[in-house]
């Protein structure tokens, strides 16, 4: 029984003009063919799904509603179009490339909500990839692995940006709608998509190595989940969305990923429980890079290297998440949550703080109790922010540059009247720790005189 499917080769459909026709009959063949639950202690073992390199523009949604199936190419395919969309055109001539490649789905599919009030729009309507099974089992062992999906274009917004910088479209990578087990997302490329990869209700989901930038909002775990990871990812949303997001999550694994700036935030949970957010570099232009919310209680944020700086890529100067410097780099809401070794490196012109004149917040306890930090370490200086239309040589000068006028006042650690009975250890000076010395316990970072 042959259960491997190249998309160049299945007779039905034309992949180059619509991959989706092409995989969606590959699925009903399979069905077909394997449609019995128990032969010989087997019967379904699913079946693999290549796209060779190549462009193929994807019209129709491809439903998958079985398990045990890998959709896999050979090449994530990733360049930067936002790059390439802010060059002026009459260079585009000389470039050596205009689009990415490598086993690449261009998503065509008519934005969600196109006809419709958007904020009514079911964002799956908008997605290349959705899965979708209702009954018991859940479905299982669903894998994308190694081809890359773009969302092509982006739309206007309203505002007085270009089309192509405003991460609106209406389109999503991958939705995951039911619940599920053991889904792979492995070495893919993502860009230019609204949502690039939302997942609901996953259990023992790995999205590893892969490229996933220049998309609305990046990874987003919807509904609830458990015993997952997000490992050894490259990340980039847009100001307006999530790099990583999840909520209702127990059991999460956030490690080893680095996070590119101009996402609203970094990582964000919502009522996470027991999960880590470890051995990550993240950096970001705004406040708010890591935000424990919704009673997100007992995690663990440790050995992370946090930056904030400033936008030097001048199509996006002016713009920010709407937080201001007093909301915290890490805020947390929750108890019991544990914030060990962290580097935070603020390196900031002292003139851009909002509101103007105040301490920039390093570590913000808004609500909860028996939260635990110790043995933080910032790093805080007053810079001349410098710009430049070159996005690499312009964001690559900020990253190396290590002069400054002078030191930074900030506020290592602040702790709101909401927030009691906290353990803070090391992680600032006596004057850098704000808290209420009666409701919370506190050993200041020793200081050389």
């Amino acid at each position: 029984m042959n259960n491997y499917y190249d998309v160049t080769t299945w007779p039905i459909g034309n992949p180059s003009e619509d991959v989706g026709e092409v995989i969606n009959s590959i699925i009903a063949d399979i069905k077909e063919r394997q449609n019995a639950s128990d032969v010989n202690d087997g019967g379904k073992p699913g079946a693999v799904i290549y796209l060779p390199p190549g462009d193929y523009r994807l019209r129709t949604q491809v439903l998958i509603d079985i398990s045990f199936l890998r959709i896999q190419g050979s090449g994530h395919g990733f360049t930067s179009s936002s790059i390439r969309f802010n060059v002026p055109e009459d260079e585009w001539p000389d470039l050596h490339e205009l689009w990415p490649g490598g086993s690449r789905v261009l998503v065509d599919l008519l934005p969600a909500g196109e006809d419709t009030d958007p904020s009514k729009a079911d964002p799956s309507n908008g997605a290349a990839f959705r899965v979708e099974r209702a009954g018991s089992p859940r479905i299982s062992s669903v894998e994308f692995a190694n081809f890359c999906i773009d969302g092509l274009h982006f739309s206007p917004d309203g505002s007085e940006l270009p089309a192509e910088n405003s991460y609106v479209n209406g389109k999503t990578g991958i939705h995951v709608s039911s619940a599920n087990d053991s889904f792979r997302v492995n070495e893919m490329g993502f860009i230019y998509l609204e949502h690039a990869l939302t997942i609901h209700n996953a259990d023992a989901l790995s999205i590893h190595n892969n490229f996933i930038a220049e998309c609305g909002s990046c990874i987003e775990l919807r509904g609830w989940g458990q015993a997952s990871k997000i490992t050894d990812n490259l990340i980039g949303a847009g100001f307006k969305g999530h790099s990583i997001y999840a909520e209702n999550h127990g059991g999460l694994l956030v490690t080893a990923n680095n996070v590119f700036p101009r996402g609203a935030s970094s990582v964000h949970f919502k009522g996470a429980t027991r999960s880590s957010v470890t051995n990550n570099r993240l950096h970001s232009f705004y406040p708010g890079m890591v935000i424990l919310d919704g009673n997100s209680s007992e995690n663990l944020v440790a050995t992370n290297h946090f930056l904030r700086d400033h936008e030097p890529w001048t199509p996006f100067l002016g713009i920010d998440n709407g937080l201001d410097d007093l909301h915290g780099v890490l805020s947390v809401s929750g108890s019991n949550n544990s914030v060990i070794g962290n580097h935070f490196s603020q390196i900031v012109d002292s003139g851009s703080i909002r509101p103007e004149g105040a301490t920039p917040v390093i570590i913000r306890l808004r609500e909860g109790a028996g939260n635990f930090v110790s043995n933080n370490h910032v790093v805080a200086m007053n810079v001349h922010a410098a710009t430049s239309d070159d996005c690499f040589e312009g964001q690559v000068d900020a990253l190396l540059t290590t002069d400054a006028a002078d030191a930074l006042a900030v506020t290592t650690v602040l702790v709101d009247p909401e927030s009691t009975r906290n353990t803070i250890l090391d992680s600032g000076s006596e004057p850098q720790v704000l808290a209420d010395r009666t409701t919370n316990a506190f050993r200041a970072t020793p200081t050389v005189v």
